[in-house]
């Protein structure tokens, strides 16, 4: 069977699978249940073409981590082919651990639990399953291995994972700002005492990299339709549990079942967790809502039909903290509106914060190497004043409450 095929990408030609284990992990039914998770959640109903999925971006990812280890090998930075294969893998399986929508479930249906900690419980579980040949791929992702840029790669301000997303976002939503030039980054790449490094005539490649990151995170990520649909969707499996604990067994798949039944904490996740877990995706959310917005309860009803039908809550974004007396009014014509309690109207009234930083001066920073040989900190290295006021954070806070009527 030929297991080194081409894939055709929309955003980069042709991918190529590097080798058999690869095939042989994309094909595993954990990895191909990533064709059915979203990769930019609820966005899609403020950018209709962002249907994209993780399994898209993780493949991306494999190729942009091809041409880098092409292009630090060309330079001089040593990378055996054992080390090659373990970037491969781990970039591969950086997002196995999505739940449905990319990251509601994570503060609904299971306790805390983030996507993060389950790839990796996902990776140690096909290590068994691959004989021990995930081992190097895993020290990597963890960032425990001694070489710093290979960890880097994997999770830094400029890893490979950035370079496809906002490259793949920018593409599929439409908002040019974010189509960064991920080749011309990759090729300016470099290794100095086992960090990475850009060399100096990528300097505007990185500070456009920056700016596009911002503006993707308030333009797309952090959009406030998107940001109230998502609310809204993990107050929905909120609810759902709420009621399936008082023994209101609401309908459900089996996987979504099991997740309405127990409290699943990251100590819960044993092997036969993870497999409810890898059954679990969109469709299964997308179904039950569509069941649940004719639930007799109030809430689930309601909410559940405003995502269907994309009749979303009202959401206003301020620069200052939201006043309890603005939550207070309309909670108060909520409940004399549809006689419901006070604990319910919160469901439909409520306030929040959003923060976005696009550089991080103190955490793993990217660093530019001068002809000199001399190494600095982009934020320094860079004449764009800009840079210095993005690596702060800005945060913003909104109030969402129902429209006229629910």
């Amino acid at each position: 069977m030929n297991k080194l095929k081409i894939l055709n990408d929309p955003i980069y030609g042709f991918i190529t699978i590097p080798n058999t284990l690869i095939f042989d992990l994309i094909q595993h039914k954990y990895f191909q249940r990533l064709r059915r998770i979203t990769q930019m959640g609820m966005s899609y109903l403020v950018y209709p073409g962002a249907h994209h999925t993780r399994f898209h971006h993780a493949i991306g990812c494999v190729h942009l981590m091809q041409q880098a280890v092409k292009v630090l090998r060309f330079k001089g930075v040593s990378i055996s082919n054992e080390e090659e294969g373990a970037l491969y893998i781990a970039i591969l399986l950086h997002d196995i651990g999505h739940g449905p929508f990319s990251h509601a479930m994570e503060h609904s249906i299971v306790n805390n639990v983030s996507h993060e900690a389950i790839s990796l419980l996902f990776m140690e579980h096909l290590n068994e399953e691959f004989n021990g040949s995930l081992t190097l791929a895993i020290q990597i992702f963890k960032g425990e291995y001694p070489r710093e840029f290979m960890c880097q790669l994997i999770s830094g301000q400029l890893d490979m994972d950035r370079a496809d997303y906002l490259k793949r976002d920018s593409f599929y939503t439409g908002v040019a700002e974010g189509n960064i030039n991920s080749e011309r980054l990759i090729t300016m790449l470099h290794v100095v005492n086992d960090k990475l490094v850009v060399e100096e005539k990528g300097i505007y490649s990185v500070e456009k990299f920056i700016i596009a990151r911002r503006l993707m995170y308030w333009q797309v990520y952090l959009h406030k339709t998107g940001l109230v649909a998502e609310q809204l969707l993990i107050r929905v499996l909120k609810r759902a549990k709420e009621l399936h604990v008082k023994g209101d067994k609401l309908k459900a798949s089996a996987a979504l079942q099991h997740f309405l039944n127990n409290e699943v904490s990251l100590k819960d996740f044993n092997s036969e967790t993870l497999g409810v877990f890898a059954n679990l995706d969109d469709y299964d959310i997308i179904s039950a809502m569509k069941d649940w917005q004719y639930h007799d309860d109030f809430v689930l009803g309601n909410l559940s039909e405003m995502i269907i039908n994309r009749n979303l809550l009202k959401i206003k974004l301020k620069n200052k903290n939201i006043k309890s007396q603005s939550l207070e009014k309309h909670i108060h014509a909520l409940i004399k509106t549809y006689h419901i309690s006070d604990y319910e109207a919160r469901y439909f009234v409520f306030s929040g914060s959003i923060s976005n930083q696009a550089y991080q001066l103190k955490h793993n920073s990217i660093n530019i190497l001068h002809k000199s040989g001399k190494i600095e900190d982009i934020v320094k290295a860079s004449d764009q004043l800009n840079l210095k006021a993005l690596s702060k954070p800005v945060t913003k806070y909104y109030i969402c409450y129902p429209k006229e009527i629910l």
